[in-house]
């Protein structure tokens, strides 16, 4: 079993950044936005995929397959049972992120549901059927704001995060879905950095027709790719989720806004009391406290807002997190 890390030097946390920008980033790419030789790249980024300190992987936009449902649970069970509760929504398929939050009596679950029975079972059946759950509330996620897909832990300055988003060509042709991609998106979920030769062999299709359906999945938002890594090592010791309730005029440019902000790493619209799901990772409590007070009540069209402090992750972009030794 490998080592779990439990640092990271500035110029592995730099890396690290491009790569959370940027998932299938090239070693080259990577060198030249950092302004180093693409040698110190694979010397320090590659045993960090190797002991899985990152984990390359992919999800699917339910918005581009119509058969999912995207699904925000808030539940609230007995303390002494909450690691097992959580341990077993990890486990889900279905799962995409598993949060501790608050107090220890509540974890926040973000799902992908195939379909209606799927959705009806869970809750109709599995939750009333686990003892230790005492209640729920279940919200649909009305919008993902997909800026924040290109998050890099405000380590990047502006002009290198240019260089990972260059200015806008052609639209991309919309994007629908293939049967034949799902075994393309499986492998993209097992480790989006294959090459085309490894997602060719795995598909049975050609490298060139492998590079076509993975650009048109990309830019047409089928999947989003991305690299997961326990946020203490890029020193984020503070993470919240923000339940934030939004004039409805004003709800598209209040999660276009927040969306852009470099302490922001996921934007949702949802039903229920609030209308906009916000994760916030800062540095410490006294960042956090910067954020709500200077950014998020700098918001006009804001009207309520519940921070609601992440304890732990146990699942983050469908992969489950590794136990620390």
């Amino acid at each position: 079993m490998q080592k779990v890390r439990h640092d990271l030097d500035a110029m592995d946390r730099r890396i690290t950044a491009v790569l959370l920008a940027s998932p299938r980033a090239s070693w080259r790419s990577v060198a030249e936005v950092l302004g180093v030789s693409e040698r110190t790249v694979v010397r320090r980024a590659a045993p960090l995929f190797h002991d899985r300190t990152l984990r390359a992987t992919a999800v699917r936009n339910p918005a581009r397959f119509p058969h999912l449902i995207p699904m925000v649970l808030r539940i609230r069970c007995r303390p002494n049972r909450i690691a097992t509760i959580a341990a077993g929504l990890a486990r889900r398929p279905d799962t995409v992120w598993v949060d501790i939050l608050g107090g220890g009596d509540e974890i926040c679950v973000v799902l992908f549901l195939n379909g209606r029975d799927a959705r009806n079972k869970l809750l109709l059946r599995d939750l009333p059927a686990t003892a230790a759950v005492r209640s729920w509330t279940s919200y649909d996620l009305l919008k993902v704001f997909p800026v924040g897909f290109a998050w890099s832990a405000g380590l990047l300055t502006r002009e290198e995060s240019g260089h990972l988003r260059p200015g806008s060509g052609p639209a991309p042709e919309p994007f629908s879905p293939l049967p034949e991609d799902e075994a393309l998106i499986d492998a993209l979920v097992e480790d989006s950095r294959m090459t085309y030769g490894e997602l060719a062999h795995r598909t049975g299709r050609t490298p060139r027709a492998v590079r076509r359906r993975l650009d048109a999945l990309v830019e047409g938002y089928g999947v989003r790719l991305a690299t997961e890594v326990d946020l203490a090592l890029l020193g984020v010791h503070a993470e919240a989720l923000l339940w934030i309730t939004a004039d409805p005029g004003a709800l598209e440019e209040t999660g276009q806004l927040l969306s852009r902000h470099p302490q922001v790493r996921f934007t949702a619209a949802t039903t229920g009391s609030s209308s906009l799901l916000v994760a916030v990772a800062a540095t410490d409590l006294s960042a956090l406290y910067v954020f709500l007070t200077g950014t998020v009540g700098a918001l006009p069209h804001i009207s309520g807002i519940e921070v609601t402090p992440i304890l732990s992750g146990v699942k983050r972009t469908g992969l489950v997190r590794p136990a620390s030794i």
